[in-house]
């Protein structure tokens, strides 16, 4: 088995020798060997590879030179594995008649190398039976699905694809680094050339020298969509500097998704991959009749309710609702170890401070980190959607929410009608989040209820340089050392937290009014904070923790009518 990670890779080469070949798709659950064996910088799909290669019996592996990461695991490759055929393929940017002449005489250099080592001819007959069969490769095409979405960027994992097919979203096309379907060319009378013309006249990616022209050809594929998905590895800086391009020419939502080839990344891509097909997938009259099929009906003279609940990492929310959108009651109950668990006692909690029952509620649509774990839901929505529609119901003047809870933050753009248009998310990492606080608050040994008062009685500017939760403990730990007060303490921590919120409500874009929810913005000291930051007030309402919980309930009511 030959392994290889790129498009421009002459696998049918080696399978016209009956050798088969595989694709490499990292999906590793750590990067413990290849930390060890590269720089900490080194793109994490360089590392994925590492680890899978390491992992799996492959003879050999075919790398090409697209950028210095994978230069780099060629080296590590070569060493580590000195019997095995390791060769890396300099691919040449121009793609006219000189670079296709090029091509096919490095293409030639690596069949003999791989008959030296394997003892294997090639026969270019055989190349040319594969030829003549092959397809000429994968077109934009249209189709009955009501919602399309264009994928774009470094290679898209597997996991990208099950999801949109999980949510019956078609994949129009897939100009990733190895999304399209190969374009193999026959020329009878010199077939080795006529393939490796092919293979360099694909989708340009952003080394070659047609790159110049990416751009024209994307806006032509993104006019067949409702949105793009926009994919780039973790230290990919490439990507990332062509989204920030496209999405000031593409007038179509984008949706950035940042991954690192792990495992761990599924409930992330998960979320925003969610949360954006909410915000363009069109009206689906039918899903909406079926829902309604399953309705709880209640007597004709009698009230419907309707329950939200957001299942986050620190706090489980409830809210119970009428048709007439008013809120009957609600509850703030902490998550423990289960988030089922905590779902069902505050399901028992808000319906006996609302007086009803279990049979009184038509329609219960759960949100947030737990969402998915909630076996009595009759329907889930992302928390992203779900504080746009909360935050309206409070407020319908606030464009811009900052939600920052237990785990994550966000921010969130609004249109007129409290429908979102946008929002990013923070990384894996709680920098900045209530897990944060509560870290900081334990190394101060004061209470988290005690953080936000006690920095507004600051009377020193500190600053926190780290927003890493260890690091930040630390430098913590060596002011406490130098006698800083605990107040400019807690001062400097809630300015650092507004430093890294002000930079997410930045790409989102800061359009007044301002909304925070979330358990933060229970803290007075982060809000003082954020207010200076952005030069605006904050909205806040009465129990900033529900305001997910309500607009899970508004989606109840949508399905209702």
């Amino acid at each position: 088995m030959i392994g290889y990670i790129c498009k421009y890779t002459p696998i049918e080469i080696f399978e016209s020798m009956g050798i088969k070949t595989e694709r490499i798709e990292p999906e590793v659950t750590s990067f413990n060997q290849a930390d060890t064996l590269m720089h900490p910088n080194v793109c994490s799909f360089a590392k994925g590879v590492l680890e899978e290669v390491l992992r799996k019996d492959y003879e050999g592996i075919i790398l090409t030179t697209c950028c210095d990461s994978i230069r780099r695991l060629y080296d590590v490759l070569k060493k580590k594995l000195p019997d095995k055929f390791i060769y890396i393929l300099d691919i040449p940017r121009i793609t006219k008649d000189g670079g296709i002449a090029l091509y096919e005489i490095r293409v030639r250099e690596m069949i003999a190398a791989y008959e030296a080592f394997s003892g294997t001819h090639f026969e270019e007959s055989r190349l040319t039976c594969l030829l003549q069969a092959a397809s000429v490769g994968k077109q934009l095409h249209s189709s009955a699905f009501k919602t399309r979405v264009g994928i774009l960027g470094a290679r898209a994992n597997k996991n990208i694809h099950k999801i949109l097919e999980d949510h019956g979203i078609e994949a129009v096309f897939d100009i990733t680094c190895t999304g399209l379907d190969r374009k193999l060319l026959y020329e009878k009378d010199q077939p080795l050339t006529g393939y490796v013309r092919g293979l360099l006249s694909q989708f340009p990616c952003m080394r070659m020298e047609t790159a110049a022209n990416r751009d024209l050809l994307i806006q032509n594929y993104a006019d067949n969509t409702d949105g793009i998905i926009y994919h780039t590895v973790q230290f990919c800086d490439n990507f990332s500097y062509e989204y920030a391009w496209l999405k000031e020419i593409i007038h179509k939502p984008m949706l950035l998704l940042e991954t690192d080839n792990t495992t761990q990344s599924y409930g992330q891509i998960l979320t925003r991959m969610e949360a954006f097909l909410e915000s363009i997938q069109k009206s689906d009259n039918d899903r909406k009749k079926q829902l309604k099929q399953n309705f709880r009906k209640m007597e004709d003279n009698k009230q419907m309710y309707v329950i939200g609940i957001d299942s986050g990492s620190t706090s489980t929310n409830a809210v119970i609702m009428d048709t007439n959108r008013n809120i009957k009651a609600f509850s703030v109950l902490r998550t423990g170890a289960k988030s089922g668990e905590s779902a069902e006692r505050i399901l028992a909690d808000v319906l006996e401070k609302a007086n009803l029952k279990r049979e009184d509620i038509s329609w219960i649509v759960s949100t947030g980190y737990g969402r998915v774990s909630i076996p009595f839901a009759d329907e889930n929505v992302t928390e992203i959607s779900c504080h746009g529609r909360g935050a309206h119901y409070f407020n319908p003047k606030i464009r811009t929410i900052l939600d920052i809870g237990g785990q994550d933050s966000k921010a969130i753009k609004l249109d007129a009608n409290g429908e979102v248009i946008d929002f990013v998310m923070n990384d894996k990492c709680a920098a900045g989040t209530g897990r944060f606080l509560e870290a900081i608050a334990r190394t101060l040994e004061i209470g988290i209820d005690e953080l936000g008062p006690s920095a507004l009685k600051s009377t020193e500017e500190i600053e926190i340089t780290s927003m890493c939760t260890v690091f930040a403990e630390s430098e913590v730990i060596s002011l406490i050392a130098n006698n800083k007060e605990e107040a400019d303490i807690a001062n400097g921590i809630c300015r650092a937290i507004a430093n890294k919120a002000y930079s997410l409500m930045k790409r989102v874009g800061l359009e007044p009014d301002f909304m925070m929810t979330g358990g933060v913005a229970k803290n007075p000291g982060v809000v003082r904070a954020v207010e200076e930051k952005i030069q605006s007030g904050l909205y806040i309402c009465p129990e900033p923790e529900i305001v997910g919980a309500v607009g899970a309930a508004l989606y109840a009511l949508d399905t209702l009518k």
